[in-house]
């Protein structure tokens, strides 16, 4: 079993979110640091770790992710957005539940960091 997050705490309604979308792979809310305006994080309700650790049987969830990440900015009404994953410590990645983030809104510039 994985270490308990933030992220398992919120999917366990121990801790509130600002839902945007929930469906039976996953779970959609606001960032509450966001970086833009629209920051939206989109987390499986299986919990894994980080990209490093999906395996092929979870290939169908990672899929779904990014299908939600598209309905997300569409209903968002984004013209254009990033989808980031950040996989290790060094990479940015804080909570080690793997997550998507959605972000727009405003121009985003390349690189990113």
């Amino acid at each position: 079993m994985a270490d308990k997050t933030i992220f398992s705490e919120i999917l366990d309604g121990n801790i509130p979110c600002d839902e945007v979308y929930k469906d039976e792979l996953c779970l959609a809310f606001r960032d509450i640091q966001p970086q833009a305006p629209v920051h939206i994080l989109i987390i499986p309700n299986k919990a894994i770790p980080s990209l490093r650790e999906a395996q092929e049987k979870d290939s169908q969830i990672l899929g779904h992710l990014l299908l939600v990440a598209a309905k997300i900015a569409e209903k968002e009404g984004l013209e254009a957005w990033r989808t980031i994953i950040n996989t290790g410590a060094e990479a940015g990645q804080t909570v080690f539940h793997l997550h998507v983030h959605v972000i727009g809104g405003r121009a985003l510039t390349w690189p990113p960091g």
